[in-house]
């Protein structure tokens, strides 16, 4: 076929790969009582995490995220969907892939760097932006688009989806990664979705999970931490970045904490309130007061996650901006050991309910 442009239903939304999900399972007709919200999706992947890196030298010099780094493959086994994500170094093969997933008549969800998206126009680079080609036209050399930051299909040229394909950035390299999905032709139950899903995201809280790098190599300096051990090291390092950090590194870090707290791609609050979300639907849906109870937990959260990235940004000089960020991180630790003991509970009423 030289064009194909699959019927595809699509809406904004905060988090990319939440946003993917979301609309992929309304494609399938999946759903509980109609397809899921963003934030539903973005719970029950048990994607909910932690993890800081604060390396000398590099601009900003702190990176920060609110997930780990399997949602989307834990999401869709939960729900009994078979995914096989490929990934391989040949961009013929990485685009044969796709093209035969689009003719058999399937989107199909790919990773892709957003700073070589041409309409996002942004200079960051981000390997795993989750995104869905819902067409191509060999005519024009174009693919079909549908991304979480616009509302309209965007058309992408074949050679810039190439090479955001192909990136070695941060955090690990593309390699063309396609996620080939066959769904189930209807959900499991709810309740049992998400006392899973709510049970890998406290754990992973608790256990830190996986490192974002290798500590053996980053430089004398560095400070690094996952989950509930990750936000003390944040709060602790925070507190001393007036007296290690020269004037232009702080400024650098300071207003990063903003963008990795609510402008990338989070769902504000650092996925926060993404997780809020899903406890309240959960809860509504099935009744269960200790998810509701985790929704308000992590509420508080949330609402202490975007305090630290106002603080960071105030129209205060830069040693208040400072001393007023160490202070909103102080209650860090605190509210997320106790959401994550919250969520543990809401896991373990949904699955014992009484």
């Amino acid at each position: 076929m030289s064009r194909v442009l699959l019927d595809y239903p699509h809406r904004g939304a905060g988090h990319c790969g939440s946003g993917a999900l979301r609309d992929l399972l309304d494609w399938a007709g999946l759903g509980w009582d109609g397809p899921p919200d963003e934030g539903l999706v973005f719970g029950l992947g048990g994607g909910l995490g932690f993890a800081y890196l604060r390396v000398p030298g590099l601009v900003p010099p702190v990176y920060l995220v609110g997930r780990g780094g399997d949602l989307e493959v834990d999401l869709l086994a939960r729900l009994g969907a078979t995914v096989d994500l490929r990934r391989t170094d040949d961009p013929v093969l990485g685009w044969q892939w796709v093209r035969d997933e689009l003719d058999a008549g399937r989107p199909v969800m790919v990773w892709a760097d957003i700073a070589e998206l041409p309409y996002l126009r942004v200079r960051l680079q981000m390997s795993r932006h989750d995104i869905v080609v819902i067409g191509y036209d060999d005519d024009e050399q174009v693919a079909y688009v549908v991304d979480n930051d616009r509302e309209d299909v965007q058309r992408v040229p074949y050679d810039a989806l190439a090479r955001a394909r192909s990136s070695r950035s941060f955090p690990e390299p593309t390699r063309h990664a396609t996620f080939a999905t066959a769904w189930p032709p209807q959900l499991p139950d709810l309740a049992a979705v998400a006392a899973d899903a709510f049970a890998a995201s406290a754990a992973s809280m608790r256990t830190g999970g996986a490192d974002l790098v290798d500590r053996s190599l980053l430089p004398a300096g560095s400070i690094s931490g996952t989950g509930l051990a990750g936000v003390q090291a944040l709060a602790d390092d925070v507190a001393t970045w007036a007296d290690v950090l020269d004037e232009a590194p702080l400024e650098s870090a300071l207003r990063a904490l903003p963008v990795f707290v609510e402008k990338a791609g989070t769902g504000g609050g650092l996925f926060r309130r993404l997780q809020v979300a899903c406890c309240r639907d959960v809860a509504s849906r099935t009744g269960s007061a200790a998810s509701r109870a985790a929704g308000e937990a992590y509420d508080l959260c949330a609402q202490a996650w975007s305090a630290l990235g106002a603080a960071a940004v105030s129209d205060r000089p830069l040693a208040d901006r400072a001393r007023n960020s160490a202070a909103a991180a102080r209650s860090l630790p605190t509210l997320e050991q106790n959401a994550a003991e919250a969520l543990q509970a809401a896991a373990d009423e949904l699955r014992h309910p009484r």
